[in-house]
């Protein structure tokens, strides 16, 4: 049994979930978002809720069960309120700036790394070693994070690089003499 797929999803107010056979669209203030319906389950809007139950009791339906329900509570919280991943930047010389539509990275190469920031997402530097990601798609959010994050990923010595912000980097012990 699905511990995820049993519990309802709600649809607060501002936000719409059109429930077609091929597609699931949901549009709120942020943004549209849609998924494809899969054959092993069935959603229902009922209350200003969501409920999604398995066609059968086979594994691929029970397996999809949960993973429909999530999609969807991210579908309906990214398009009313938005996530937010934070990452932050360690290291002598190493600082970000956003420039138009474009993200300029210094980070200890002989260049400048220029990352173009993809459409639905905003990128924010309050300081020059802090990134703020944002976006009402969550997929589309972290992707970015992890692009940016393997461009300088934190080395466990002097901990420099790109990491998230409630990320924890395990410092190792340097050469001794």
């Amino acid at each position: 049994m699905s511990r995820v797929g049993k519990n309802p999803v709600d649809v607060p107010q501002g936000v719409t979930v059109d429930l077609g056979t091929e597609k699931i669209s949901v549009k709120g203030k942020l943004g549209a978002l849609s998924i494809a319906a899969s054959h092993l389950v069935d959603v229902k809007q009922e209350e200003g809720k969501l409920w999604v139950t398995p066609k059968n009791e086979g594994k691929h339906a029970r397996m999809m069960w949960g993973t429909m329900r999530a999609n969807l509570r991210n579908m309906v919280e990214g398009v009313n309120k938005g996530f937010t991943k934070n990452l932050e930047i360690e290291g002598v010389g190493f600082r970000v700036a956003v420039q138009g539509k474009n993200l300029m990275l210094q980070l200890g190469f002989s260049h400048d790394v220029n990352y173009p920031i993809p459409e639905g997402i905003t990128v924010k530097c309050d300081k020059p070693t802090q990134i703020a990601i944002t976006g009402f798609d969550r997929q589309r959010v972290g992707q970015v994070a992890a692009e940016l994050r393997a461009m300088k990923k934190p080395e466990p010595y002097k901990g420099k690089g790109i990491r998230y912000s409630d990320e924890r980097i395990l410092r190792k012990e340097g050469k001794k003499k």
